[in-house]
């Protein structure tokens, strides 16, 4: 495995106070679509990891090479490490991001906050896996790319520009047992969700708003596709997380 990141695609780190936050990127994704977001975090005083997920911001090639155990690991593991150096912890995740962030909740009870942002929680349709797995079978490697998905003019997302079947049924297949778990949430959840997206559907955010046991705040995106971290609504991204982490750990 290369170890050649992508300019502008390395994990972001940030000291701060005593209460830390870990921030999860998406799939074929690296830190890049969250590094405006981290930051925003880390400039209201918290200690921020924001790692690369194995696999990513390097070449498809290596993301070839990895799956749903080493991701899911990757984020069990920052979280484990950041919760050594802070009192309290919360996770943000985009996309696949998201589902880790629910899969770190699910494994960690103590886990302080939690946002997600069009967030993937819910395994595709039995046809789509079915079709995917004749894909694979066909001896199909890679299809086209589902990164930057964004609305504003001239922001790009530094994704992969092909999707690994493969890792993608990984994927599939890690979210369904993320699925399975969803009730024994019980932290304090803000879902910001975009109003058109084109790679994770509405209703993974509707169903975690409805599945989820603790308290939850459901705020919809009007101006932003997928990665709404570096689109129109960005700002509002940013301003609705701080805010909502600051009432959570200031309460």
């Amino acid at each position: 495995m290369t170890t050649n990141i992508m300019p502008g695609c390395e994990p972001f780190s940030a000291s701060g106070g005593r209460d830390g936050v870990l921030v999860l990127h998406g799939f074929t994704g690296n830190p890049q679509s969250m590094r405006p977001l981290a930051e925003a975090i880390a400039n209201a005083g918290y200690t921020v990891e924001l790692p690369r997920l194995p696999g990513h911001g390097t070449t498809v090639e290596d993301m070839m090479t990895t799956g749903w155990a080493d991701w899911s690991g990757a984020a069990d593991a920052a979280y484990r490490e950041l919760a050594t150096r802070c009192d309290r912890v919360a996770v943000v995740g985009l996309s696949m991001g998201g589902g880790l962030t629910a899969f770190v909740a699910e494994e960690h009870p103590d886990v302080t906050a939690l946002v997600f942002i069009n967030a993937l929680v819910k395994p595709p349709v039995q046809e789509m896996r079915e079709g995917l797995k004749g894909l694979l079978d066909a001896g199909m490697e890679t299809m086209e790319s589902i990164g930057s998905d964004i609305k504003k003019d001239g922001s790009q997302e530094a994704s992969y520009n092909a999707t690994p079947l493969a890792c993608a049924a990984s994927l599939f297949d890690g979210i369904e047992k993320v699925w399975e778990r969803l009730d024994t949430i019980s932290a304090p959840t803000l879902i910001l969700s975009s109003r058109e997206d084109h790679v994770v559907s509405s209703d993974n955010s509707e169903d975690l708003a409805r599945i989820v046991t603790g308290s939850v705040e459901h705020i919809w995106l009007e101006d932003s596709y997928h990665v709404a971290t570096l689109d129109n609504d960005a700002s509002l991204v940013e301003a609705h997380t701080v805010r909502f982490l600051d009432s959570i750990f200031s309460a």
